[in-house]
C-alpha cells in the first residue's frame, strides 16, 4: 500500500474537526475551523491527485472557495 492512500484518513479527520469548529457560536473556533478546512482541502487534492479522482480534486477546489469566503465573512463580523 503506497503511503498517499493513507492520506483519505487525516483529510477524513481534519474536515470532521473543522465541521465541528465551525458550527461553534466562538468566533476564533470558527476561524481556526475554516483553517482546518482549507487544511482539509489540500489533503483531499493530494489524496486525489493520487488515486486519479479529479471530480473530487474540483470539488475540494471548489469548497475551498466557500471555505475562504466563510473566513473573510468570519472576519467581517468582528468589525
Amino acid at each position: 500500500m503506497a503511503y498517499l492512500d493513507l492520506v483519505q484518513w487525516p483529510a477524513m479527520a481534519t474536515t470532521v474537526v473543522a465541521a465541528w469548529l465551525v458550527a461553534s457560536q466562538v468566533k476564533r473556533r470558527r476561524e481556526l475551523g475554516f483553517w482546518c478546512f482549507l487544511l482539509s482541502n489540500a489533503l483531499w487534492i493530494l489524496w486525489g491527485f493520487h488515486d486519479r479522482a479529479y471530480a473530487l480534486i474540483a470539488l475540494q477546489i471548489a469548497l475551498a472557495a466557500l471555505n475562504i469566503r466563510g473566513a473573510q465573512k468570519n472576519d467581517s463580523e468582528a468589525s
